[in-house]
């Protein structure tokens, strides 16, 4: 099997690569953005055929350059910043790049699979329900979340659920994440706290519901989710647009206990105001609804937050990479 995987060097695609690589595919073509993020890192050790800049890959795809036989391809290429201002670029490097490459997906008769969000969802007042009725009813709340939302639209609206696979991605960490900068997780981020100060730090609440560090979040561990994704590379008559999560919403202060503990150190953790920009666009509450993948008769048991964490930390203490 032949598979084209952008974002290929990215955290999420990376460990895809991996899981590909230990599952004994190899024929695998890598597109992405290197530059100087040092993602490339993310590359070492793994085996592929070849690897293509994202920016003229297109072009070059879609002129019939490539004239190696592709079965599958898994898109994960993006710009995953939550943050980003710039909605011109969001839109062309996340929702008109994947609407191209779907087209050509669908020309060339190959199975399709690709990265949703759950910032799709924004601040789930109508629930974390992957049916495709309440896709359509979904309101992001910034830009990132948008544009995601806005592919999955496009596909429901086509009616290419029943010819694609998206994954709705909820909080994934892991190992291969360093490159992100500021939108690593706060494992990632909190274990470079400690170490440097002895404490992490936490958004205060702004919402008399939730205490300091209450706040929930559905994380999941990214060995987890390319499992969950790598049931579908196997299973190519399955179809449709899932949530990838645990199903169990924990906090960030059970966050933080688990990196303490697997840090071996008593918990210190301090509270700060959320910056304003991000008040109106946080989300106090994820939790991926899971009955519909359970439906695809596929159980997986999931690393608990503990062990997720554990088994993380054992990376971040030896500089190593998935």
């Amino acid at each position: 099997m032949k598979i084209l995987l952008t974002g290929g060097a990215g955290f999420i695609g990376s460990c895809m690569l991996w899981k590909l690589n230990a599952a004994g595919i190899k024929d695998v073509i890598v597109v992405d953005h290197l530059g100087e993020s040092g993602k490339w890192k993310n590359l070492i050790g793994k085996d592929f055929e070849d690897y293509f800049e994202k920016d003229k890959f297109l072009d070059y795809l879609e002129k019939g350059s490539l004239d190696r036989k592709i079965d599958m391809i898994i898109h994960f290429g993006a710009c995953t910043s939550t943050t980003e201002q710039d909605a011109t670029y969001m839109m062309r490097n996340n929702y008109i790049y994947s609407r191209r490459l779907a087209r050509w997906a669908l020309t060339h008769g190959k199975k399709f699979l690709y990265a949703s969000s759950g910032a799709t969802y924004g601040d789930g007042d109508i629930g974390y329900s992957d049916k495709d009725d309440m896709t359509l009813k979904l309101k992001p709340l910034n830009i990132y979340g948008y544009s995601k939302h806005l592919f999955d639209l496009w596909a429901l609206k086509n009616n290419l659920q029943k010819e694609f696979v998206g994954f709705k991605f909820f909080n994934v960490f892991g190992p291969n994440e360093t490159h992100k900068n500021d939108m690593r997780s706060m494992v990632n981020k909190g274990y470079q706290q400690i170490k440097a100060t002895g404490k992490m730090r936490l958004f205060k609440s702004h919402k008399p519901d939730y205490k300091d560090g209450e706040q929930k979040r559905d994380f999941v561990y990214v060995k987890d989710a390319v499992e969950l994704v790598y049931h579908f590379v196997e299973h190519p008559e399955k179809r449709g647009i899932f949530n990838i999560g645990t199903g169990q919403a924990k906090t960030w202060n059970d966050l933080a206990n688990a990196l303490f503990s697997a840090m071996e150190l008593k918990p210190k953790i301090e509270y700060f105001d959320m910056p304003q920009v991000l008040r109106g666009k946080y989300q106090y509450f994820t939790e991926a609804n899971l009955e519909k993948l359970r439906q695809q008769a596929y159980s997986h048991k999931f690393f608990s937050l503990n062990d997720a964490v554990k088994d993380y930390v054992g990376f971040l203490e030896k500089d190593l990479y998935l």
